[in-house]
């Protein structure tokens, strides 16, 4: 699997995981996942560069 399928997996399932959050009325939990998987997919991003 390429990096780009790997980041946008990663991605939607964060998206959905904050979406559910969401609907939790846990807006920071929200937040913090996308926050952290912005981080990872950046990361994965930068590496594949190299």
């Amino acid at each position: 699997m390429s990096v780009y399928q790997n980041i946008y997996l990663k991605l939607f399932n964060a998206v959905t995981d904050a979406i559910r959050e969401l609907d939790g009325k846990k807006p920071d939990k929200a937040r913090q996942i996308l926050v952290d998987a912005q981080r990872e997919c950046e990361d994965a991003y930068i590496a594949e560069e190299k």
